[in-house]
């Protein structure tokens, strides 16, 4: 579950999920440890060329990943929907150390923009990169539980 959810994605997280558009995408953007920005600034994004602008950089050595097996599951049983991925892999990943995995909405990859990637959640992910195979696990990306 993510540490926490931007304020402009509460409540789309589950639609933009479901991947709406002809050409969108979800992304993992991870954030070097150097600059990160505390998570009650960085929740106040409302794109990815915001967030990048400020303090917070993107480790760019590792590089951004296309989430695969996106899912959402309406769970009528529990009163709440689901977001669900396969695993993030960087092979032979290297760079700055990161603290943070901030996962994206894409409306459009053909020509993707910075301007208009919603950053959904953000992950804490710490790691140092040192050569060797890089796992983050996503199942479990989102749940929205009913209110009432």
């Amino acid at each position: 579950m993510p540490n926490i959810v931007f304020n402009v994605a509460l409540g789309r997280v589950a639609y933009l999920a479901s991947l709406p558009a002809a050409n969108d995408a979800l992304i993992a953007v991870p954030i070097e440890t150097t600059g990160i920005v505390g998570d009650a600034t960085m929740r106040d994004y409302h794109d990815l060329q915001s967030l990048l602008a400020g303090a917070s950089n993107e480790q760019t050595t590792m590089g951004r990943k296309t989430l695969a097996g996106v899912t959402v599951t309406v769970d009528d049983a529990l009163d709440r929907a689901a977001v669900d991925s396969a695993d993030i892999v960087w092979t032979g990943a290297t760079g700055n150390p990161i603290s943070a995995l901030v996962i994206c909405y894409v409306p459009d990859t053909t020509a993707p923009n910075d301007a208009t990637t919603i950053p959904l959640a953000k992950f804490d992910f710490v790691i140092v990169p040192d050569g060797s195979d890089i796992a983050a696990t996503v199942a479990d990306l989102y749940r929205a539980n009913s209110a009432a």
